[in-house]
């Protein structure tokens, strides 16, 4: 079986450095917001070219912090709107509402799967604020035509970076001004994941950064001293030691995913197979390799048969969720299509050539 993501094989390499690196924060006897944090938190900034990174509990935090970082400062309140792309994972959506935000839905483009700027207009009111753009499967969104909407509109961008490691280094375009803000996740399966749960927020905007180093850790600058009624969500010690060792070999790791996707691109011929959008630049870095089908559960049985895993992200949109019954009666048609007939491929680093072609001819010979 051709596994769709083996974390075991990703994570071999590293095994050594992994079991050094744990005797030396054991050794260091410093296990929260300890050198490793700030390492890590120095070389993700300057990687992403930035001038913040603050390390969190994970991807979702990171999103959460964000929107409550801009309301003590007092650039959001409670209530206010914030427009969001519908076919996202959920985790946008808990960010927003956890911060007693509202979610505006908006479509995404059929071909990019990230949010479509030309819907965005029609959905600002008086209320809106910010904008949430994701940078769905690894593909950086539209974000000099978001930039362009939110300056004329005055609202706040944020950036869902979950799934994109890397993808912004080179361009600079996606940094808005010095409020943006994008948050990363570092679940195991990212293209920069650790081996349990972790997260960053990178920013330009120094006071925002102040606020979310101590809305982090309780609201707390001087241990005992609250200024914030904050929450504990700080990126573990050992979790940032394991993604010091890794960041190195981001760029590498992506150049053999998009090399992963050209051969995708280029080799599988089925007029089935919708294959997904890309321009070839460095705006993509496949987190997910992702196709649709019309007969979407039909293929994956297929590809199952002929010991290829595949998975979808996701079946079923926002809006249908059992979670938010307001929603379920709304219609987002091209949001509904893409849930029910995308397939993620295998997809990651560690693939090899013979996989890729068997796995292109199985899918030519449906």
């Amino acid at each position: 079986m051709i596994s769709f993501l083996d974390l075991k094989k990703i994570n071999q390499p590293y095994e050594t450095a992994f079991q050094e690196q744990l005797k030396t924060v054991l050794d260091n006897g410093w296990y929260i917001l300890g050198n490793e944090v700030e390492t890590f938190e120095k070389s993700f900034a300057q990687y992403c070219q930035t001038k913040y990174c603050i390390g969190v509990g994970n991807g979702l935090d990171a999103l959460v912090l964000i929107f409550k970082g801009y309301i003590e400062l007092g650039k959001l309140k409670k209530g206010d709107e914030v427009i969001v792309p519908a076919n996202t994972y959920i985790a946008s959506i808990l960010a927003i509402l956890q911060a007693d935000l509202v979610p505006v839905l908006v479509e995404p483009k059929l071909e990019t799967y990230n949010l479509n700027p030309d819907l965005i207009q029609e959905k600002i009111t008086s209320k809106t604020k910010a904008i949430l753009a994701v940078h769905l499967y690894g593909q950086l969104a539209e974000m000099d035509k978001i930039c362009q909407i939110a300056e004329q509109n005055n609202l706040i961008v944020v950036e869902d970076a979950a799934q994109c490691h890397g993808v912004e280094k080179n361009l600079q375009s996606a940094i808005c001004n010095l409020q943006s803000s994008s948050a990363y996740s570092f679940y195991p399966g990212k293209n920069l994941g650790c081996l349990g749960d972790g997260g960053a927020i990178t920013t330009n905007d120094t006071e925002l950064a102040n606020v979310l180093f101590s809305l982090r850790n309780y609201g707390s600058e001087k241990k005992y001293y609250n200024e914030f009624a904050g929450i504990n969500s700080r990126l573990d010690e050992l979790q940032a030691g394991f993604l010091n060792l890794k960041l190195p070999n981001l760029d590498a790791d992506n150049d053999k995913r998009r090399a992963i996707a050209k051969r995708y691109l280029h080799e599988i011929k089925n007029n089935k197979i919708e294959l997904p959008f890309w321009d070839f630049s460095n705006n993509h870095v496949f987190h997910l390799f992702v196709i649709r089908t019309e007969n979407r559960n039909q293929l994956q049985e297929y590809l199952n048969q002929n010991n290829i895993q595949t998975v979808i992200h996701y079946p079923v949109p926002p809006h249908k969720q059992k979670a938010f019954p307001e929603w379920n009666n709304l219609s987002f048609p091209i949001t509904e299509k893409i849930h029910n007939e995308v397939l993620s491929l295998p997809m990651s680093p560690v693939l090899t050539d013979e996989e890729v072609s068997f796995i292109v001819e199985v899918l030519n010979r449906y």
